[in-house]
């Protein structure tokens, strides 16, 4: 009856082993540690600087825990703060602005663990310190930056129709066509309403010209304005991702606001430049008709700016951009047709147009490809336009490596701001502060479990013991869940797992209750255990769907510190339902489904209303003495609610019995009483 078989002990076992590997990298803490990165992609992070790291810090006499170059980033660990701060300004003189020194936390977790795939639970800001960002995103220069755009393809598009006009211009929030007569502005109308249907236009004459006004519409400005926002999250999100700041929560704040937290970086400077870590590229002329030798000597002609190739030559390239990184729509590392690394870069449409006329115009001139990393400009290849490109695919190639396409790929995939955005709000997070809010967490969760187990174990005695082995195992599964799916923990979600300590044991408590009214109706010890799990595990259940659906429901429409509470308590309820039902239940029959002979449950003590007290006396007797009537047993077990006539009925047939199975007083009665009669 309360029997398991091997492979349900053996989940058991498992889910323990499990919970109990994944959960122990989140006890070994964290210790401070200078992030190294490269600030262009030209820059390398190998060997040779790890050297040169170490090298910086053993002249310093800085002792260090361990160095560590990995994903494109070297990591140097300290035992205190104070040799963390030192290290950094040391690193940042020696490595110089070709580098990112950032203060950074790194796991504890030993090398085995690691190699098992066992990490520690992200913290979130407020318990690993930080820097917390919110951005404002800058609708007018938004608007700016669209005006331009449609100012560069309106141009286009009527040289490409042959439409004459006079000039346009950009004024306030709208475009401003200039045509000498009505019928160009008429045709020009048409052909631009057909291409631009989030353009609204309208005709104005002002002196003996003919204007066409363009401005935005105001549904096309809402749209603009929500996909802005969303695409700058998106932006932000690639940027952070792709340059090796780990576990960043970046997400949208109100109608133009961007909340970002970096947990674990603790100098604001330096997340502004991570932040700022971005690629565009340009495409311009090269200047190959002034005097180089005299820019070199500091004349630079008006109009023009000095670079520097690749492999040190110098050039002289034009200012005026003629295609930019934002027609970009897809950027992938590859090779050139002479093996050599290559990024291959696919246009959208009006970018095709732009690179299609501009080869077209400049073939056998030199054409220069710069890369904008973090307003500084970067000349990658100036080839030789041999003949006109079209199709919208682009190569870049020219004395790159393959990690180095790899990183100018990334970066121009991550993409350029839809709009400007300005920091509004900043704020760092010390790791002191994270520790104590930590230690504050950890105290709740301890006194509110040791609170619950003293009191279930009291109440229940035995049974409350086995409730609370399944009750830290429950916090054991919980802890190791969102290790294993590496999820944020912030304070709310603390306060999620105190939470979880109380609410789970409520199913121990249904269970230990039922198993309380089955041997209160009569039940045999192993019968009213079985009966009590079986019975208790609907209502389980019914009350934890309901929360369940609760917590769902926070999740879906919560964000931020909501998001980590409902994930949290949508785990605690599922180990909850786990442990209680199965796990407790385990454990109660190794320890007494093997027992033939069950005479008492340990399970404190029963409260018995008065009016049922002689049944139950009745079937305890019964139970002891053991041979009883089966139907008799039958009849208590399942009408636990009888009447005082019911009882009594019980109570002679059992007495009956007794005295049918145990005769032996009654003929030594019989015996006498013959003896007397004969004596008389």
């Amino acid at each position: 009856m309360n029997r398991y078989a091997l492979w349900q002990y053996l989940i058991i076992a498992v889910s323990l082993l499990l919970g109990l590997l994944y959960t122990l990298p989140n006890f070994y803490g964290e210790s401070p540690a200078v992030q190294i990165s490269p600030l262009r992609t030209s820059a390398s992070t190998d060997t040779a600087l790890l050297q040169r790291v170490e090298d910086a810090l053993k002249q310093a006499n800085l002792g260090t825990d361990g160095a560590l170059l990995e994903e494109g980033s070297i990591k140097v660990r300290f035992a205190d703060t104070d040799t963390q701060i030192k290290a950094k300004d040391l690193l940042e003189s020696t490595l110089g602005n070709d580098y990112i020194t950032a203060l950074n936390l790194l796991p504890n977790s030993p090398r085995w663990l690691t190699d098992l795939g066992a990490l520690p639970m992200y913290l979130g800001l407020d318990l690993r310190g930080g820097v917390h960002f919110m951005l404002a995103v800058d609708m007018e220069g938004a608007l700016e930056k669209s005006l331009d755009r449609y100012s560069a393809d309106i141009r286009g598009r009527l040289r490409e129709q042959k439409i004459s006009y006079a000039g346009l211009e950009k004024q306030a929030k709208k475009l401003t066509l200039k045509f000498r007569d009505a019928e160009s502005r008429t045709k020009a109308e048409a052909e631009l309403k057909a291409n631009y249907p989030d353009l609204g236009f309208k005709e104005e004459n002002v002196d003996s010209r003919y204007h066409l006004v363009a401005t935005i519409k105001p549904e096309a400005l809402a749209r603009m304005q929500e996909s802005a926002v969303l695409q700058n999250i998106t932006t932000l999100r690639n940027r952070v991702n792709e340059l090796g700041v780990a576990e960043p929560i970046i997400q949208k704040a109100g109608v133009d606001r961007v909340i970002v937290q970096l947990p674990g970086v603790q100098d604001t400077a330096k997340a502004k430049d991570i932040l700022g870590r971005t690629a565009t590229l340009e495409v311009r002329m090269v200047d190959d008709e002034h005097d180089l030798d005299a820019a070199l000597r500091g004349k630079v002609p008006a109009g023009t700016e000095l670079y520097e190739e690749r492999g040190g030559s110098p050039l002289l390239v034009k200012k005026q951009v003629l295609l930019t990184g934002e027609h970009i729509t897809d950027a992938q590392p590859g090779f050139d047709k002479d093996n050599q690394p290559a990024v291959h870069l696919n246009l959208d449409n009006s970018g095709s147009r732009i690179f299609k006329q501009l080869t077209r115009d400049n073939v056998g001139k030199r054409m220069a490809i710069l890369l904008i990393e973090k307003n500084q400009a970067e000349v990658i290849t100036a080839p030789v336009i041999r003949e006109e490109i079209g199709g919208g695919r682009v190569q870049i190639s020219g004395r790159m490596t393959s990690r180095e396409a790899r990183d100018v790929a990334l970066l121009l995939r991550a993409g350029a701001l839809a709009a400007p955005m300005d920091i509004i709000e900043e704020r760092t997070v010390g790791p002191s502060l994270g520790a104590e809010n930590i230690a504050r967490g950890y105290n709740s969760t301890l006194y509110g479990f040791l609170g619950v187990a003293i009191f279930v174990a009291i109440y229940y005695t035995a049974f409350g013991m086995i409730s609370v082995v399944a009750l830290a195992m429950n916090l054991l599964l919980l802890v190791g869940l969102l290790s294993i799916m590496q999820a944020t923990l912030t304070l709310p979600g603390m306060a999620a797992l105190a939470l979880t300590v109380g609410m789970a044991i409520d199913a121990n408590v249904l269970i230990n209750e039922r198993i309380r009214d089955e041997l209160r109706a009569g039940a045999s010890p192993q019968m009213a255990i079985h009966a009590g799990f079986e019975r208790a595990f609907g209502t389980i259940v019914d009350s934890n769907v309901t929360t369940l659906i609760a917590g769902i429901a926070l999740f879906a429409f919560g964000s931020g510190p909501v998001k980590g509470f409902a994930v949290v308590l949508c785990l605690g309820i599922m180990t909850s339902v786990f442990t209680a039902t199965f796990v407790t239940r385990g454990i109660v029959n190794l320890i007494y489904g093997s027992r033939r002979r069950l005479d008492h449950v340990p399970i404190g003590k029963i409260w018995i209303p008065e009016q049922n007290q002689p049944a139950h006396r009745t079937a305890l007797a019964r139970n002891k003495a053991g041979g009883e009537s089966t139907d008799t047993q039958k009849r208590i077990t399942e009408q636990p609610e009888t009447n005082t006539e019911v009882i009594q009925e019980t109570v002679l047939d059992v007495q009956a019995e007794s005295s049918e199975k145990k005769p032996g007083k009654a003929k030594n009665k019989r015996k006498s009483s013959d003896a007397k009669g004969n004596a008389g």
